[in-house]
């Protein structure tokens, strides 16, 4: 059948998309006040219907998307980047869907131009006549009073789209999805350095992927931008170019803490492919560049080095999808009365199993026995797996990566699935309902069930991939090439 085909998922995905834009119209993460008339909150009757309309988007978008991925699996040809064009164009003139967080990514740029200190308070603090108020007000729940767990890098660019909107809550949001969008277009230039013969596949589960549609580019977090910095500063490294490299890793860390991960990877791969204990010497510079970035970032931004005290606060908030607070607390309940402590235990040995982890993937790229770009993207998804704090869109961290080199691999598989699955958790609203929940659990089990009947690509797949394919060098080995 025709809708099947590589162009019917393409039409099957826009379709989906574009219900997911006229549902959050009436059913988004609306702003309290400032719509402009534009997205104003609606009825009972009107946000029960967009929020349907919003899911059934959500499901024809990831349905068009799997079907994509068997084709592209089973060597199709396509235009990919197209493909992603019909997808996200639906989503460009949304309003905020499936998060409220740009609320207070915009409070907080002006917070740092009205001179408050965006690390020791929340965007409680702007007044009725200050630029973003109407911003503060829509910022939702724990947030309004948090203060910014970002680096400056990211301040600067929010501080930026508030000044040259005004602080006016479309105009900024739409700022504010630009810088989105900019981010998703260097997900791609990386991913495809990164992917080499598997180009078509890798951008598959990293770009066209729903959960990263939704949430980077519907609810426009800023874990888009650090994991477009941090996959570029990779492939420089890659390709040889490790002090440029490490110089974009330092900038995803002025935006997101966890991007400092990708530094031990490239400090291994500097390390090997000079050898030796000047080689050790040498892999500590990638880290030393970054520093001096993350200095010189904060002393240009102005706004202090207050972000090392507040990189912890995300940690404080109970989020279902946290392992270790889950475990922590439920045996906290069981032990005493107060289960705080027990809880904080759990989480610090969770971290801990977690760079245990990621020093055994290194040592792992150091003797040449994992590929680099999997190994930091394994790093992070156990970082995610094992902190304080888990939100669904975590996981696109060590996603994109992992699709980069292993899209087609039983890892690839099951990433894909966990995201189809994770990209239900949230409502339109940005709410957590129980229901979100319960289909999370439906899709998690039907995608297992579906590759435990179907391997995939199947076996009746050609054994030609969809371009010229070559064998895929060592790390130490492209480094030495690049050089």
């Amino acid at each position: 059948m025709w809708v099947f085909s590589t162009a019917g998922c393409r039409w099957l995905g826009a379709i989906g998309s574009l219900a997911v834009t006229v549902g959050g119209w009436a059913a988004g993460t609306l702003p309290v006040r400032g719509g402009r008339g534009l997205w104003e909150p609606h009825g009972p009757g009107v946000t029960v219907a967009g929020t349907v309309l919003a899911y059934l988007g959500l499901t024809l978008l990831i349905a068009a998307w799997w079907q994509y991925g068997r084709l592209l699996a089973a060597g199709a040809a396509d235009r990919v980047v197209t493909t992603l064009g019909w997808w996200v164009a639906p989503l460009v003139l949304a309003p905020p869907v499936y998060s409220a967080d740009v609320y207070s990514y915009i409070a907080q740029g002006a917070m740092v131009l009205e001179g408050h200190d965006v690390y020791g308070a929340g965007p409680a603090v702007l007044g009725p006549g200050d630029l973003g108020a109407d911003a503060a007000a829509s910022v939702g729940g724990h947030w309004t009073h948090t203060p910014a767990p970002y680096g400056p890098v990211f301040l600067v660019l929010a501080q930026a789209v508030v000044k040259l909107t005004g602080g006016a809550v479309v105009p900024a949001v739409l700022g504010m999805r630009l810088l989105a969008l900019a981010a998703l277009a260097l997900i791609v230039w990386a991913v495809r350095g990164l992917g080499g013969d598997r180009r078509p596949g890798a951008l598959w589960l990293a770009a066209l992927n729903p959960l990263l549609l939704v949430h980077v580019v519907g609810g426009m977090h800023n874990d888009g931008l650090m994991t477009g910095l941090l996959l570029a500063g990779l492939l420089l490294a890659v390709r040889g170019r490790w002090v440029a490299g490490s110089v974009l890793i330092g900038l995803a860390v002025m935006v997101k803490s966890p991007a400092a991960v990708a530094l031990l990877f490239v400090g291994v791969l500097v390390a090997r492919r000079t050898g030796g204990a000047r080689g050790l010497l040498k892999g500590l510079l990638p880290g030393a560049v970054a520093a001096a970035v993350a200095a010189g970032a904060t002393l240009v931004a102005g706004t202090g080095f207050g972000w090392l005290r507040t990189q912890s606060v995300a940690g404080t908030i109970h989020t279902a999808l946290s392992l270790t607070s889950d475990v922590g607390l439920g045996l906290g309940l069981l032990t005493g009365d107060d289960p705080e402590p027990v809880k904080g235990a759990v989480q610090k040995l969770g971290l801990l199993v977690a760079l245990g982890l990621i020093a055994l993937l290194a040592r792992r790229v150091w003797q040449g026995r994992t590929d680099v770009v999997l190994a930091l993207g394994l790093s992070l998804l156990a970082l995610v797996a094992l902190s304080p704090m888990v939100q669904p869109w975590y996981a696109l961290w060590g996603t994109c990566a992992v699709a980069a080199v292993a899209w087609d691999t039983r890892p690839g598989r099951y990433l894909a699935v966990l995201c189809a699955a994770l990209t239900y958790e949230t409502a339109p609203s940005g709410h957590t309902p129980w229901y979100g929940f319960a289909l999370t659990g439906l899709a998690l089990a039907a995608g297992a069930l579906w590759l435990r009947r179907e391997p995939w690509p199947p076996p009746h797949a050609p054994a030609a991939p969809v371009t010229p394919a070559a064998p895929r060098p060592a790390p130490d080995e492209r480094a030495r090439r690049a050089g």
